[in-house]
C-alpha cells in the first residue's frame, strides 16, 4: 500500500493511492503535489492552465476557454472557422513536412468538422466551427480537456506524474506511447487513433534536443501558445538564412 500526504486546513491527510493487489495503481501514482503548487487542483480553468511550472496559468485571452486557445493559431483570419487549407498551413508554419500537414488536414476535418457545424446539415467544405469546439473532445484521452474545453490541472499533471518515469519534467518517446496506452477505453476505435496522432505528432514536433517533451511545452501546446512560438522561430530562422545568403 502507498499512502501520500497531503494538508487541508494545516492537518495532514494521509491519502491511499496504490495497494500491492493491484500493481497497476502503484506504477501509475496520481499527481496529489499539485495541489502544492495549484489551488484547487481539481477544479477545471476556462481560461489558463496552472500548472507546477507556471501555477499562474500563463498569459492567455479572458474570453476563450483553453481548447478555444489551442485552436486560435489555425484560425489565421479569425473568421471562427477554419477550413482544410488553414490547418495545412498552420502545420507548415510550425515545421511539419508536406506529407504530415496534408495527412492532418485529412484526419483533422474528416473526423472533427460535423461535430462543430451549426446545424445538422454537413459543412461541404469541411469547416471546423471554433465556437462549437467543445463538441470534438473524444474518448481515451487525457481529460485535460473537459467537455466544455476548460482545462483540469490535476488531469494534466497526472499524464506526467503516471507516465515521466524519471521524473525529469517531461516524456521520452516510449513514455508517451505507454500514456496512450494507458488511457485507452475500451469499444473506442475513432479515440485511440485520435490520441496517438494527437500525442506523437506532438511529440515529433515540439520534442528538445533531449528528445523530451516537456511538461511545459505541452501546457502551451494545450494553450496554443508553442504554435505561436515555434511559427515566430522559424520565420525568424528563415529571414536570418536569406540575409546571410
Amino acid at each position: 500500500m502507498v499512502a501520500q500526504t497531503t494538508q487541508m486546513n494545516g492537518k495532514d491527510h494521509h491519502i491511499v493511492t496504490g495497494i500491492k493487489e493491484v500493481p497497476v495503481t502503484l506504477d501509475r501514482p496520481p499527481a496529489v503535489y499539485l495541489e502544492k503548487h495549484v489551488k484547487n487542483p481539481g477544479v477545471s480553468r476556462v481560461n489558463c492552465c496552472p500548472t507546477v511550472d507556471t501555477p499562474d496559468g500563463g498569459d492567455n485571452p479572458s474570453n476563450r476557454t483553453v481548447l478555444q486557445q489551442h485552436c486560435d493559431f489555425w484560425d489565421e483570419d479569425k473568421d471562427g472557422i477554419i477550413y482544410p487549407l488553414d490547418t495545412y498551413r498552420g502545420f507548415r508554419r510550425i515545421g511539419a513536412p508536406v506529407w504530415m500537414s496534408f495527412l492532418a488536414m485529412f484526419f483533422v476535418h474528416g473526423t472533427f468538422s460535423y461535430w462543430t457545424c451549426p446545424t445538422w446539415i454537413p459543412d461541404p467544405s469541411f469547416g471546423i466551427y471554433t465556437d462549437k469546439i467543445h463538441r470534438t473532445k473524444h474518448g481515451s484521452d487525457s481529460e485535460t480537456y473537459d467537455t466544455e474545453g476548460r482545462f483540469n490541472p490535476m488531469a494534466f499533471e497526472n499524464q506526467f506524474a503516471k507516465y515521466d518515469q524519471d521524473n525529469k519534467g517531461g516524456l521520452t518517446l516510449k513514455e508517451v506511447w505507454n500514456l496512450t496506452e494507458g488511457n485507452r477505453n475500451i469499444m473506442d476505435p475513432t479515440g485511440w487513433v485520435a490520441e496517438k496522432m494527437e500525442w506523437l505528432v506532438t511529440y515529433y514536433l515540439f520534442a528538445d534536443d533531449d528528445k523530451v517533451l516537456r511538461r511545459e511545452t505541452t501546457r502551451k501546446v494545450i494553450d496554443g501558445s508553442a504554435f505561436f512560438e515555434k511559427a515566430k522561430q522559424l520565420e525568424q530562422r528563415k529571414r536570418g538564412a536569406k540575409k546571410m545568403a
